[in-house]
């Protein structure tokens, strides 16, 4: 934000904020007994998908670059399966979710060609 830097104008940047603003609002759709359960751990799933890719961009080395880019790719799956067990637990309606599952599904296609085997 105040930094300024190039990894911000990237568009799996831009996309995984909006995940993370989407998870953040649709995790006030669970019941409130799971706010220090499912809550807390879609939040912080979502968020891991972004500093991830933030701190992979400031690597110097593509090795570990790739690990960060990885690592947020797993916190996305994670978010994907929180928000199955959801429906799965009738929290949330799948019709809910459509336009995360578009975020999600974009996060994890542009993840996927970052890390470059």
């Amino acid at each position: 934000m105040f930094l300024e830097l190039a990894h911000t104008r990237l568009d799996v940047f831009k996309t995984t904020k909006q995940l993370v603003l989407s998870c953040y609002s649709k995790s006030k759709l669970l019941p409130l007994d799971e706010k220090f359960n499912m809550v807390q751990q879609l939040r912080r799933a979502a968020l891991s998908v972004h500093l991830n890719i933030a701190e992979g961009c400031s690597r110097k080395s593509s090795i570990e670059r790739r690990r960060y880019f990885e690592v947020s790719r797993g916190s996305a799956i994670e978010v994907d399966t929180i928000f199955d067990i959801s429906i799965d637990l009738n929290y949330i309606k799948k019709k809910e979710l459509e336009e995360t599952g578009i975020l999600i599904i974009r996060t994890v296609q542009m993840l996927n060609k970052m890390i470059v085997y």
